[in-house]
């Protein structure tokens, strides 16, 4: 007889029972062009597959993040890349969470620099934010594959596009302008897209808290405007991220606005020393699995049913196995893309 990974867990009590299954499981893995132009293969036994997309759907991921930057460059995730993934992605069954870092490069809390040619100051930019979400959605929607969820900027806690939309320098209102403008600029090019406000450490509550009671601004960035509040959980930098500080956090955010939530980036390490993590789960495919049936059962008891899903990041990025963090490894699969055990947790919702 053959056991479950999730099914053995649960009955030890590693994993907690969750009240029920959320909608999306998802995974962004957009690196994988860049991988396989690299040479990287991946396999797996369960499906007998090389196609990352097509393994990873086969255990259950119904939901492809892939990040877009304003570079004209495929090796830095440009808007051609993105398409081209999001074809093979919903060819694979999956619905698409499209990620806007609103910047040539890495965007998050430390990063958010204004594209090269873009204008710097307000009036310029609110008009650029609107026309490039607008284009960039009318692109997917123009190729057959019209993004379910699009992300106004990535890691916003400080704003994006600095100076002009920095928090810490000029305020709420440019930033709050901005996000209008772009929110405006996605629904005229798809009537039915979500919008993803998304932070850092979904965990930290009272900055969390902080963000939304200011960033509302009347005749700029509305409660309407805002489907989705998204969030960063990871374990390793800071020991107050546990599954109790989120849900908390999330059910605040919940109980105050009624808005979905999502977890839109998450990872746990298979491999990992000298590293404080803010859960005692073990390092290990298992600990991996816990880590996000954890998070799944967070989400999945908020009230009215707003948990709706969660993103693992980049579980395939061979060659930065750390995935920003000091661990060794938070991938899903080994140095030859072999896939590990831990990648039945797109399916262990019980």
């Amino acid at each position: 007889m053959r056991f479950s990974l999730s099914a053995v867990l649960l009955s030890i009590g590693l994993i907690p029972r969750i009240s029920h299954a959320l909608t999306y499981h998802g995974a962004d893995f957009s690196s994988l062009v860049n991988l396989e132009n690299a040479g990287r293969v991946y396999h797996d036994s369960a499906t007998s597959s090389t196609k990352l997309e097509t393994i990873l759907a086969a255990h259950g991921t119904n939901l492809a993040r892939i990040r877009i930057w304003t570079s004209t460059n495929n090796a830095d995730y440009s808007l051609t890349y993105g398409l081209a993934l999001a074809k093979r992605s919903v060819a694979a069954g999956m619905s698409l969470l499209i990620d806007l870092h609103y910047s040539d490069t890495w965007a998050d809390p430390g990063h958010q620099s204004i594209p090269a040619g873009w204008p710097t100051d307000l009036a310029g930019l609110n008009t650029k934010i609107y026309t490039y979400t607008n284009s960039v959605v009318a692109a997917f929607v123009a190729q057959g594959t019209p993004p379910q969820f699009i992300q106004i900027g990535n890691e916003i806690n400080d704003g994006f596009l600095w100076p002009t939309g920095q928090i810490s320098v000029n305020g709420y209102s440019p930033l709050s302008q901005m996000m209008h403008s772009a929110v405006n600029g996605a629904r005229d090019a798809s009537s039915t897209i979500k919008t993803v406000v998304h932070l850092a450490n979904g965990w930290q509550g009272s900055a969390v808290s902080s963000f939304y009671s200011q960033i509302f601004i009347a005749g700029e960035f509305a409660l309407a405007d805002v489907d989705v509040m998204g969030f960063s959980f990871y374990p390793f930098y800071g020991t107050g991220a546990t599954f109790s500080a989120l849900q908390s956090s999330l059910q605040a955010m919940v109980t105050k606005y009624g808005k979905n939530v999502m977890v839109v980036e998450t990872d746990w390490a298979e491999s990992c020393s000298g590293v404080t993590m803010s859960e005692s789960i073990a390092i290990s495919p298992a600990g991996q699995q816990q880590w996000v049936l954890g998070i799944k059962n967070v989400l999945a008891g908020l009230s009215g049913g707003h948990g709706i899903g969660i993103v693992y990041w980049e579980p395939a990025w061979i060659g930065n196995a750390g995935l920003g963090s000091s661990c060794a490894d938070a991938l899903l699969v080994d140095g030859s893309g072999n896939t590990r055990a831990s990648i039945a947790m797109f399916s262990a919702d019980m």
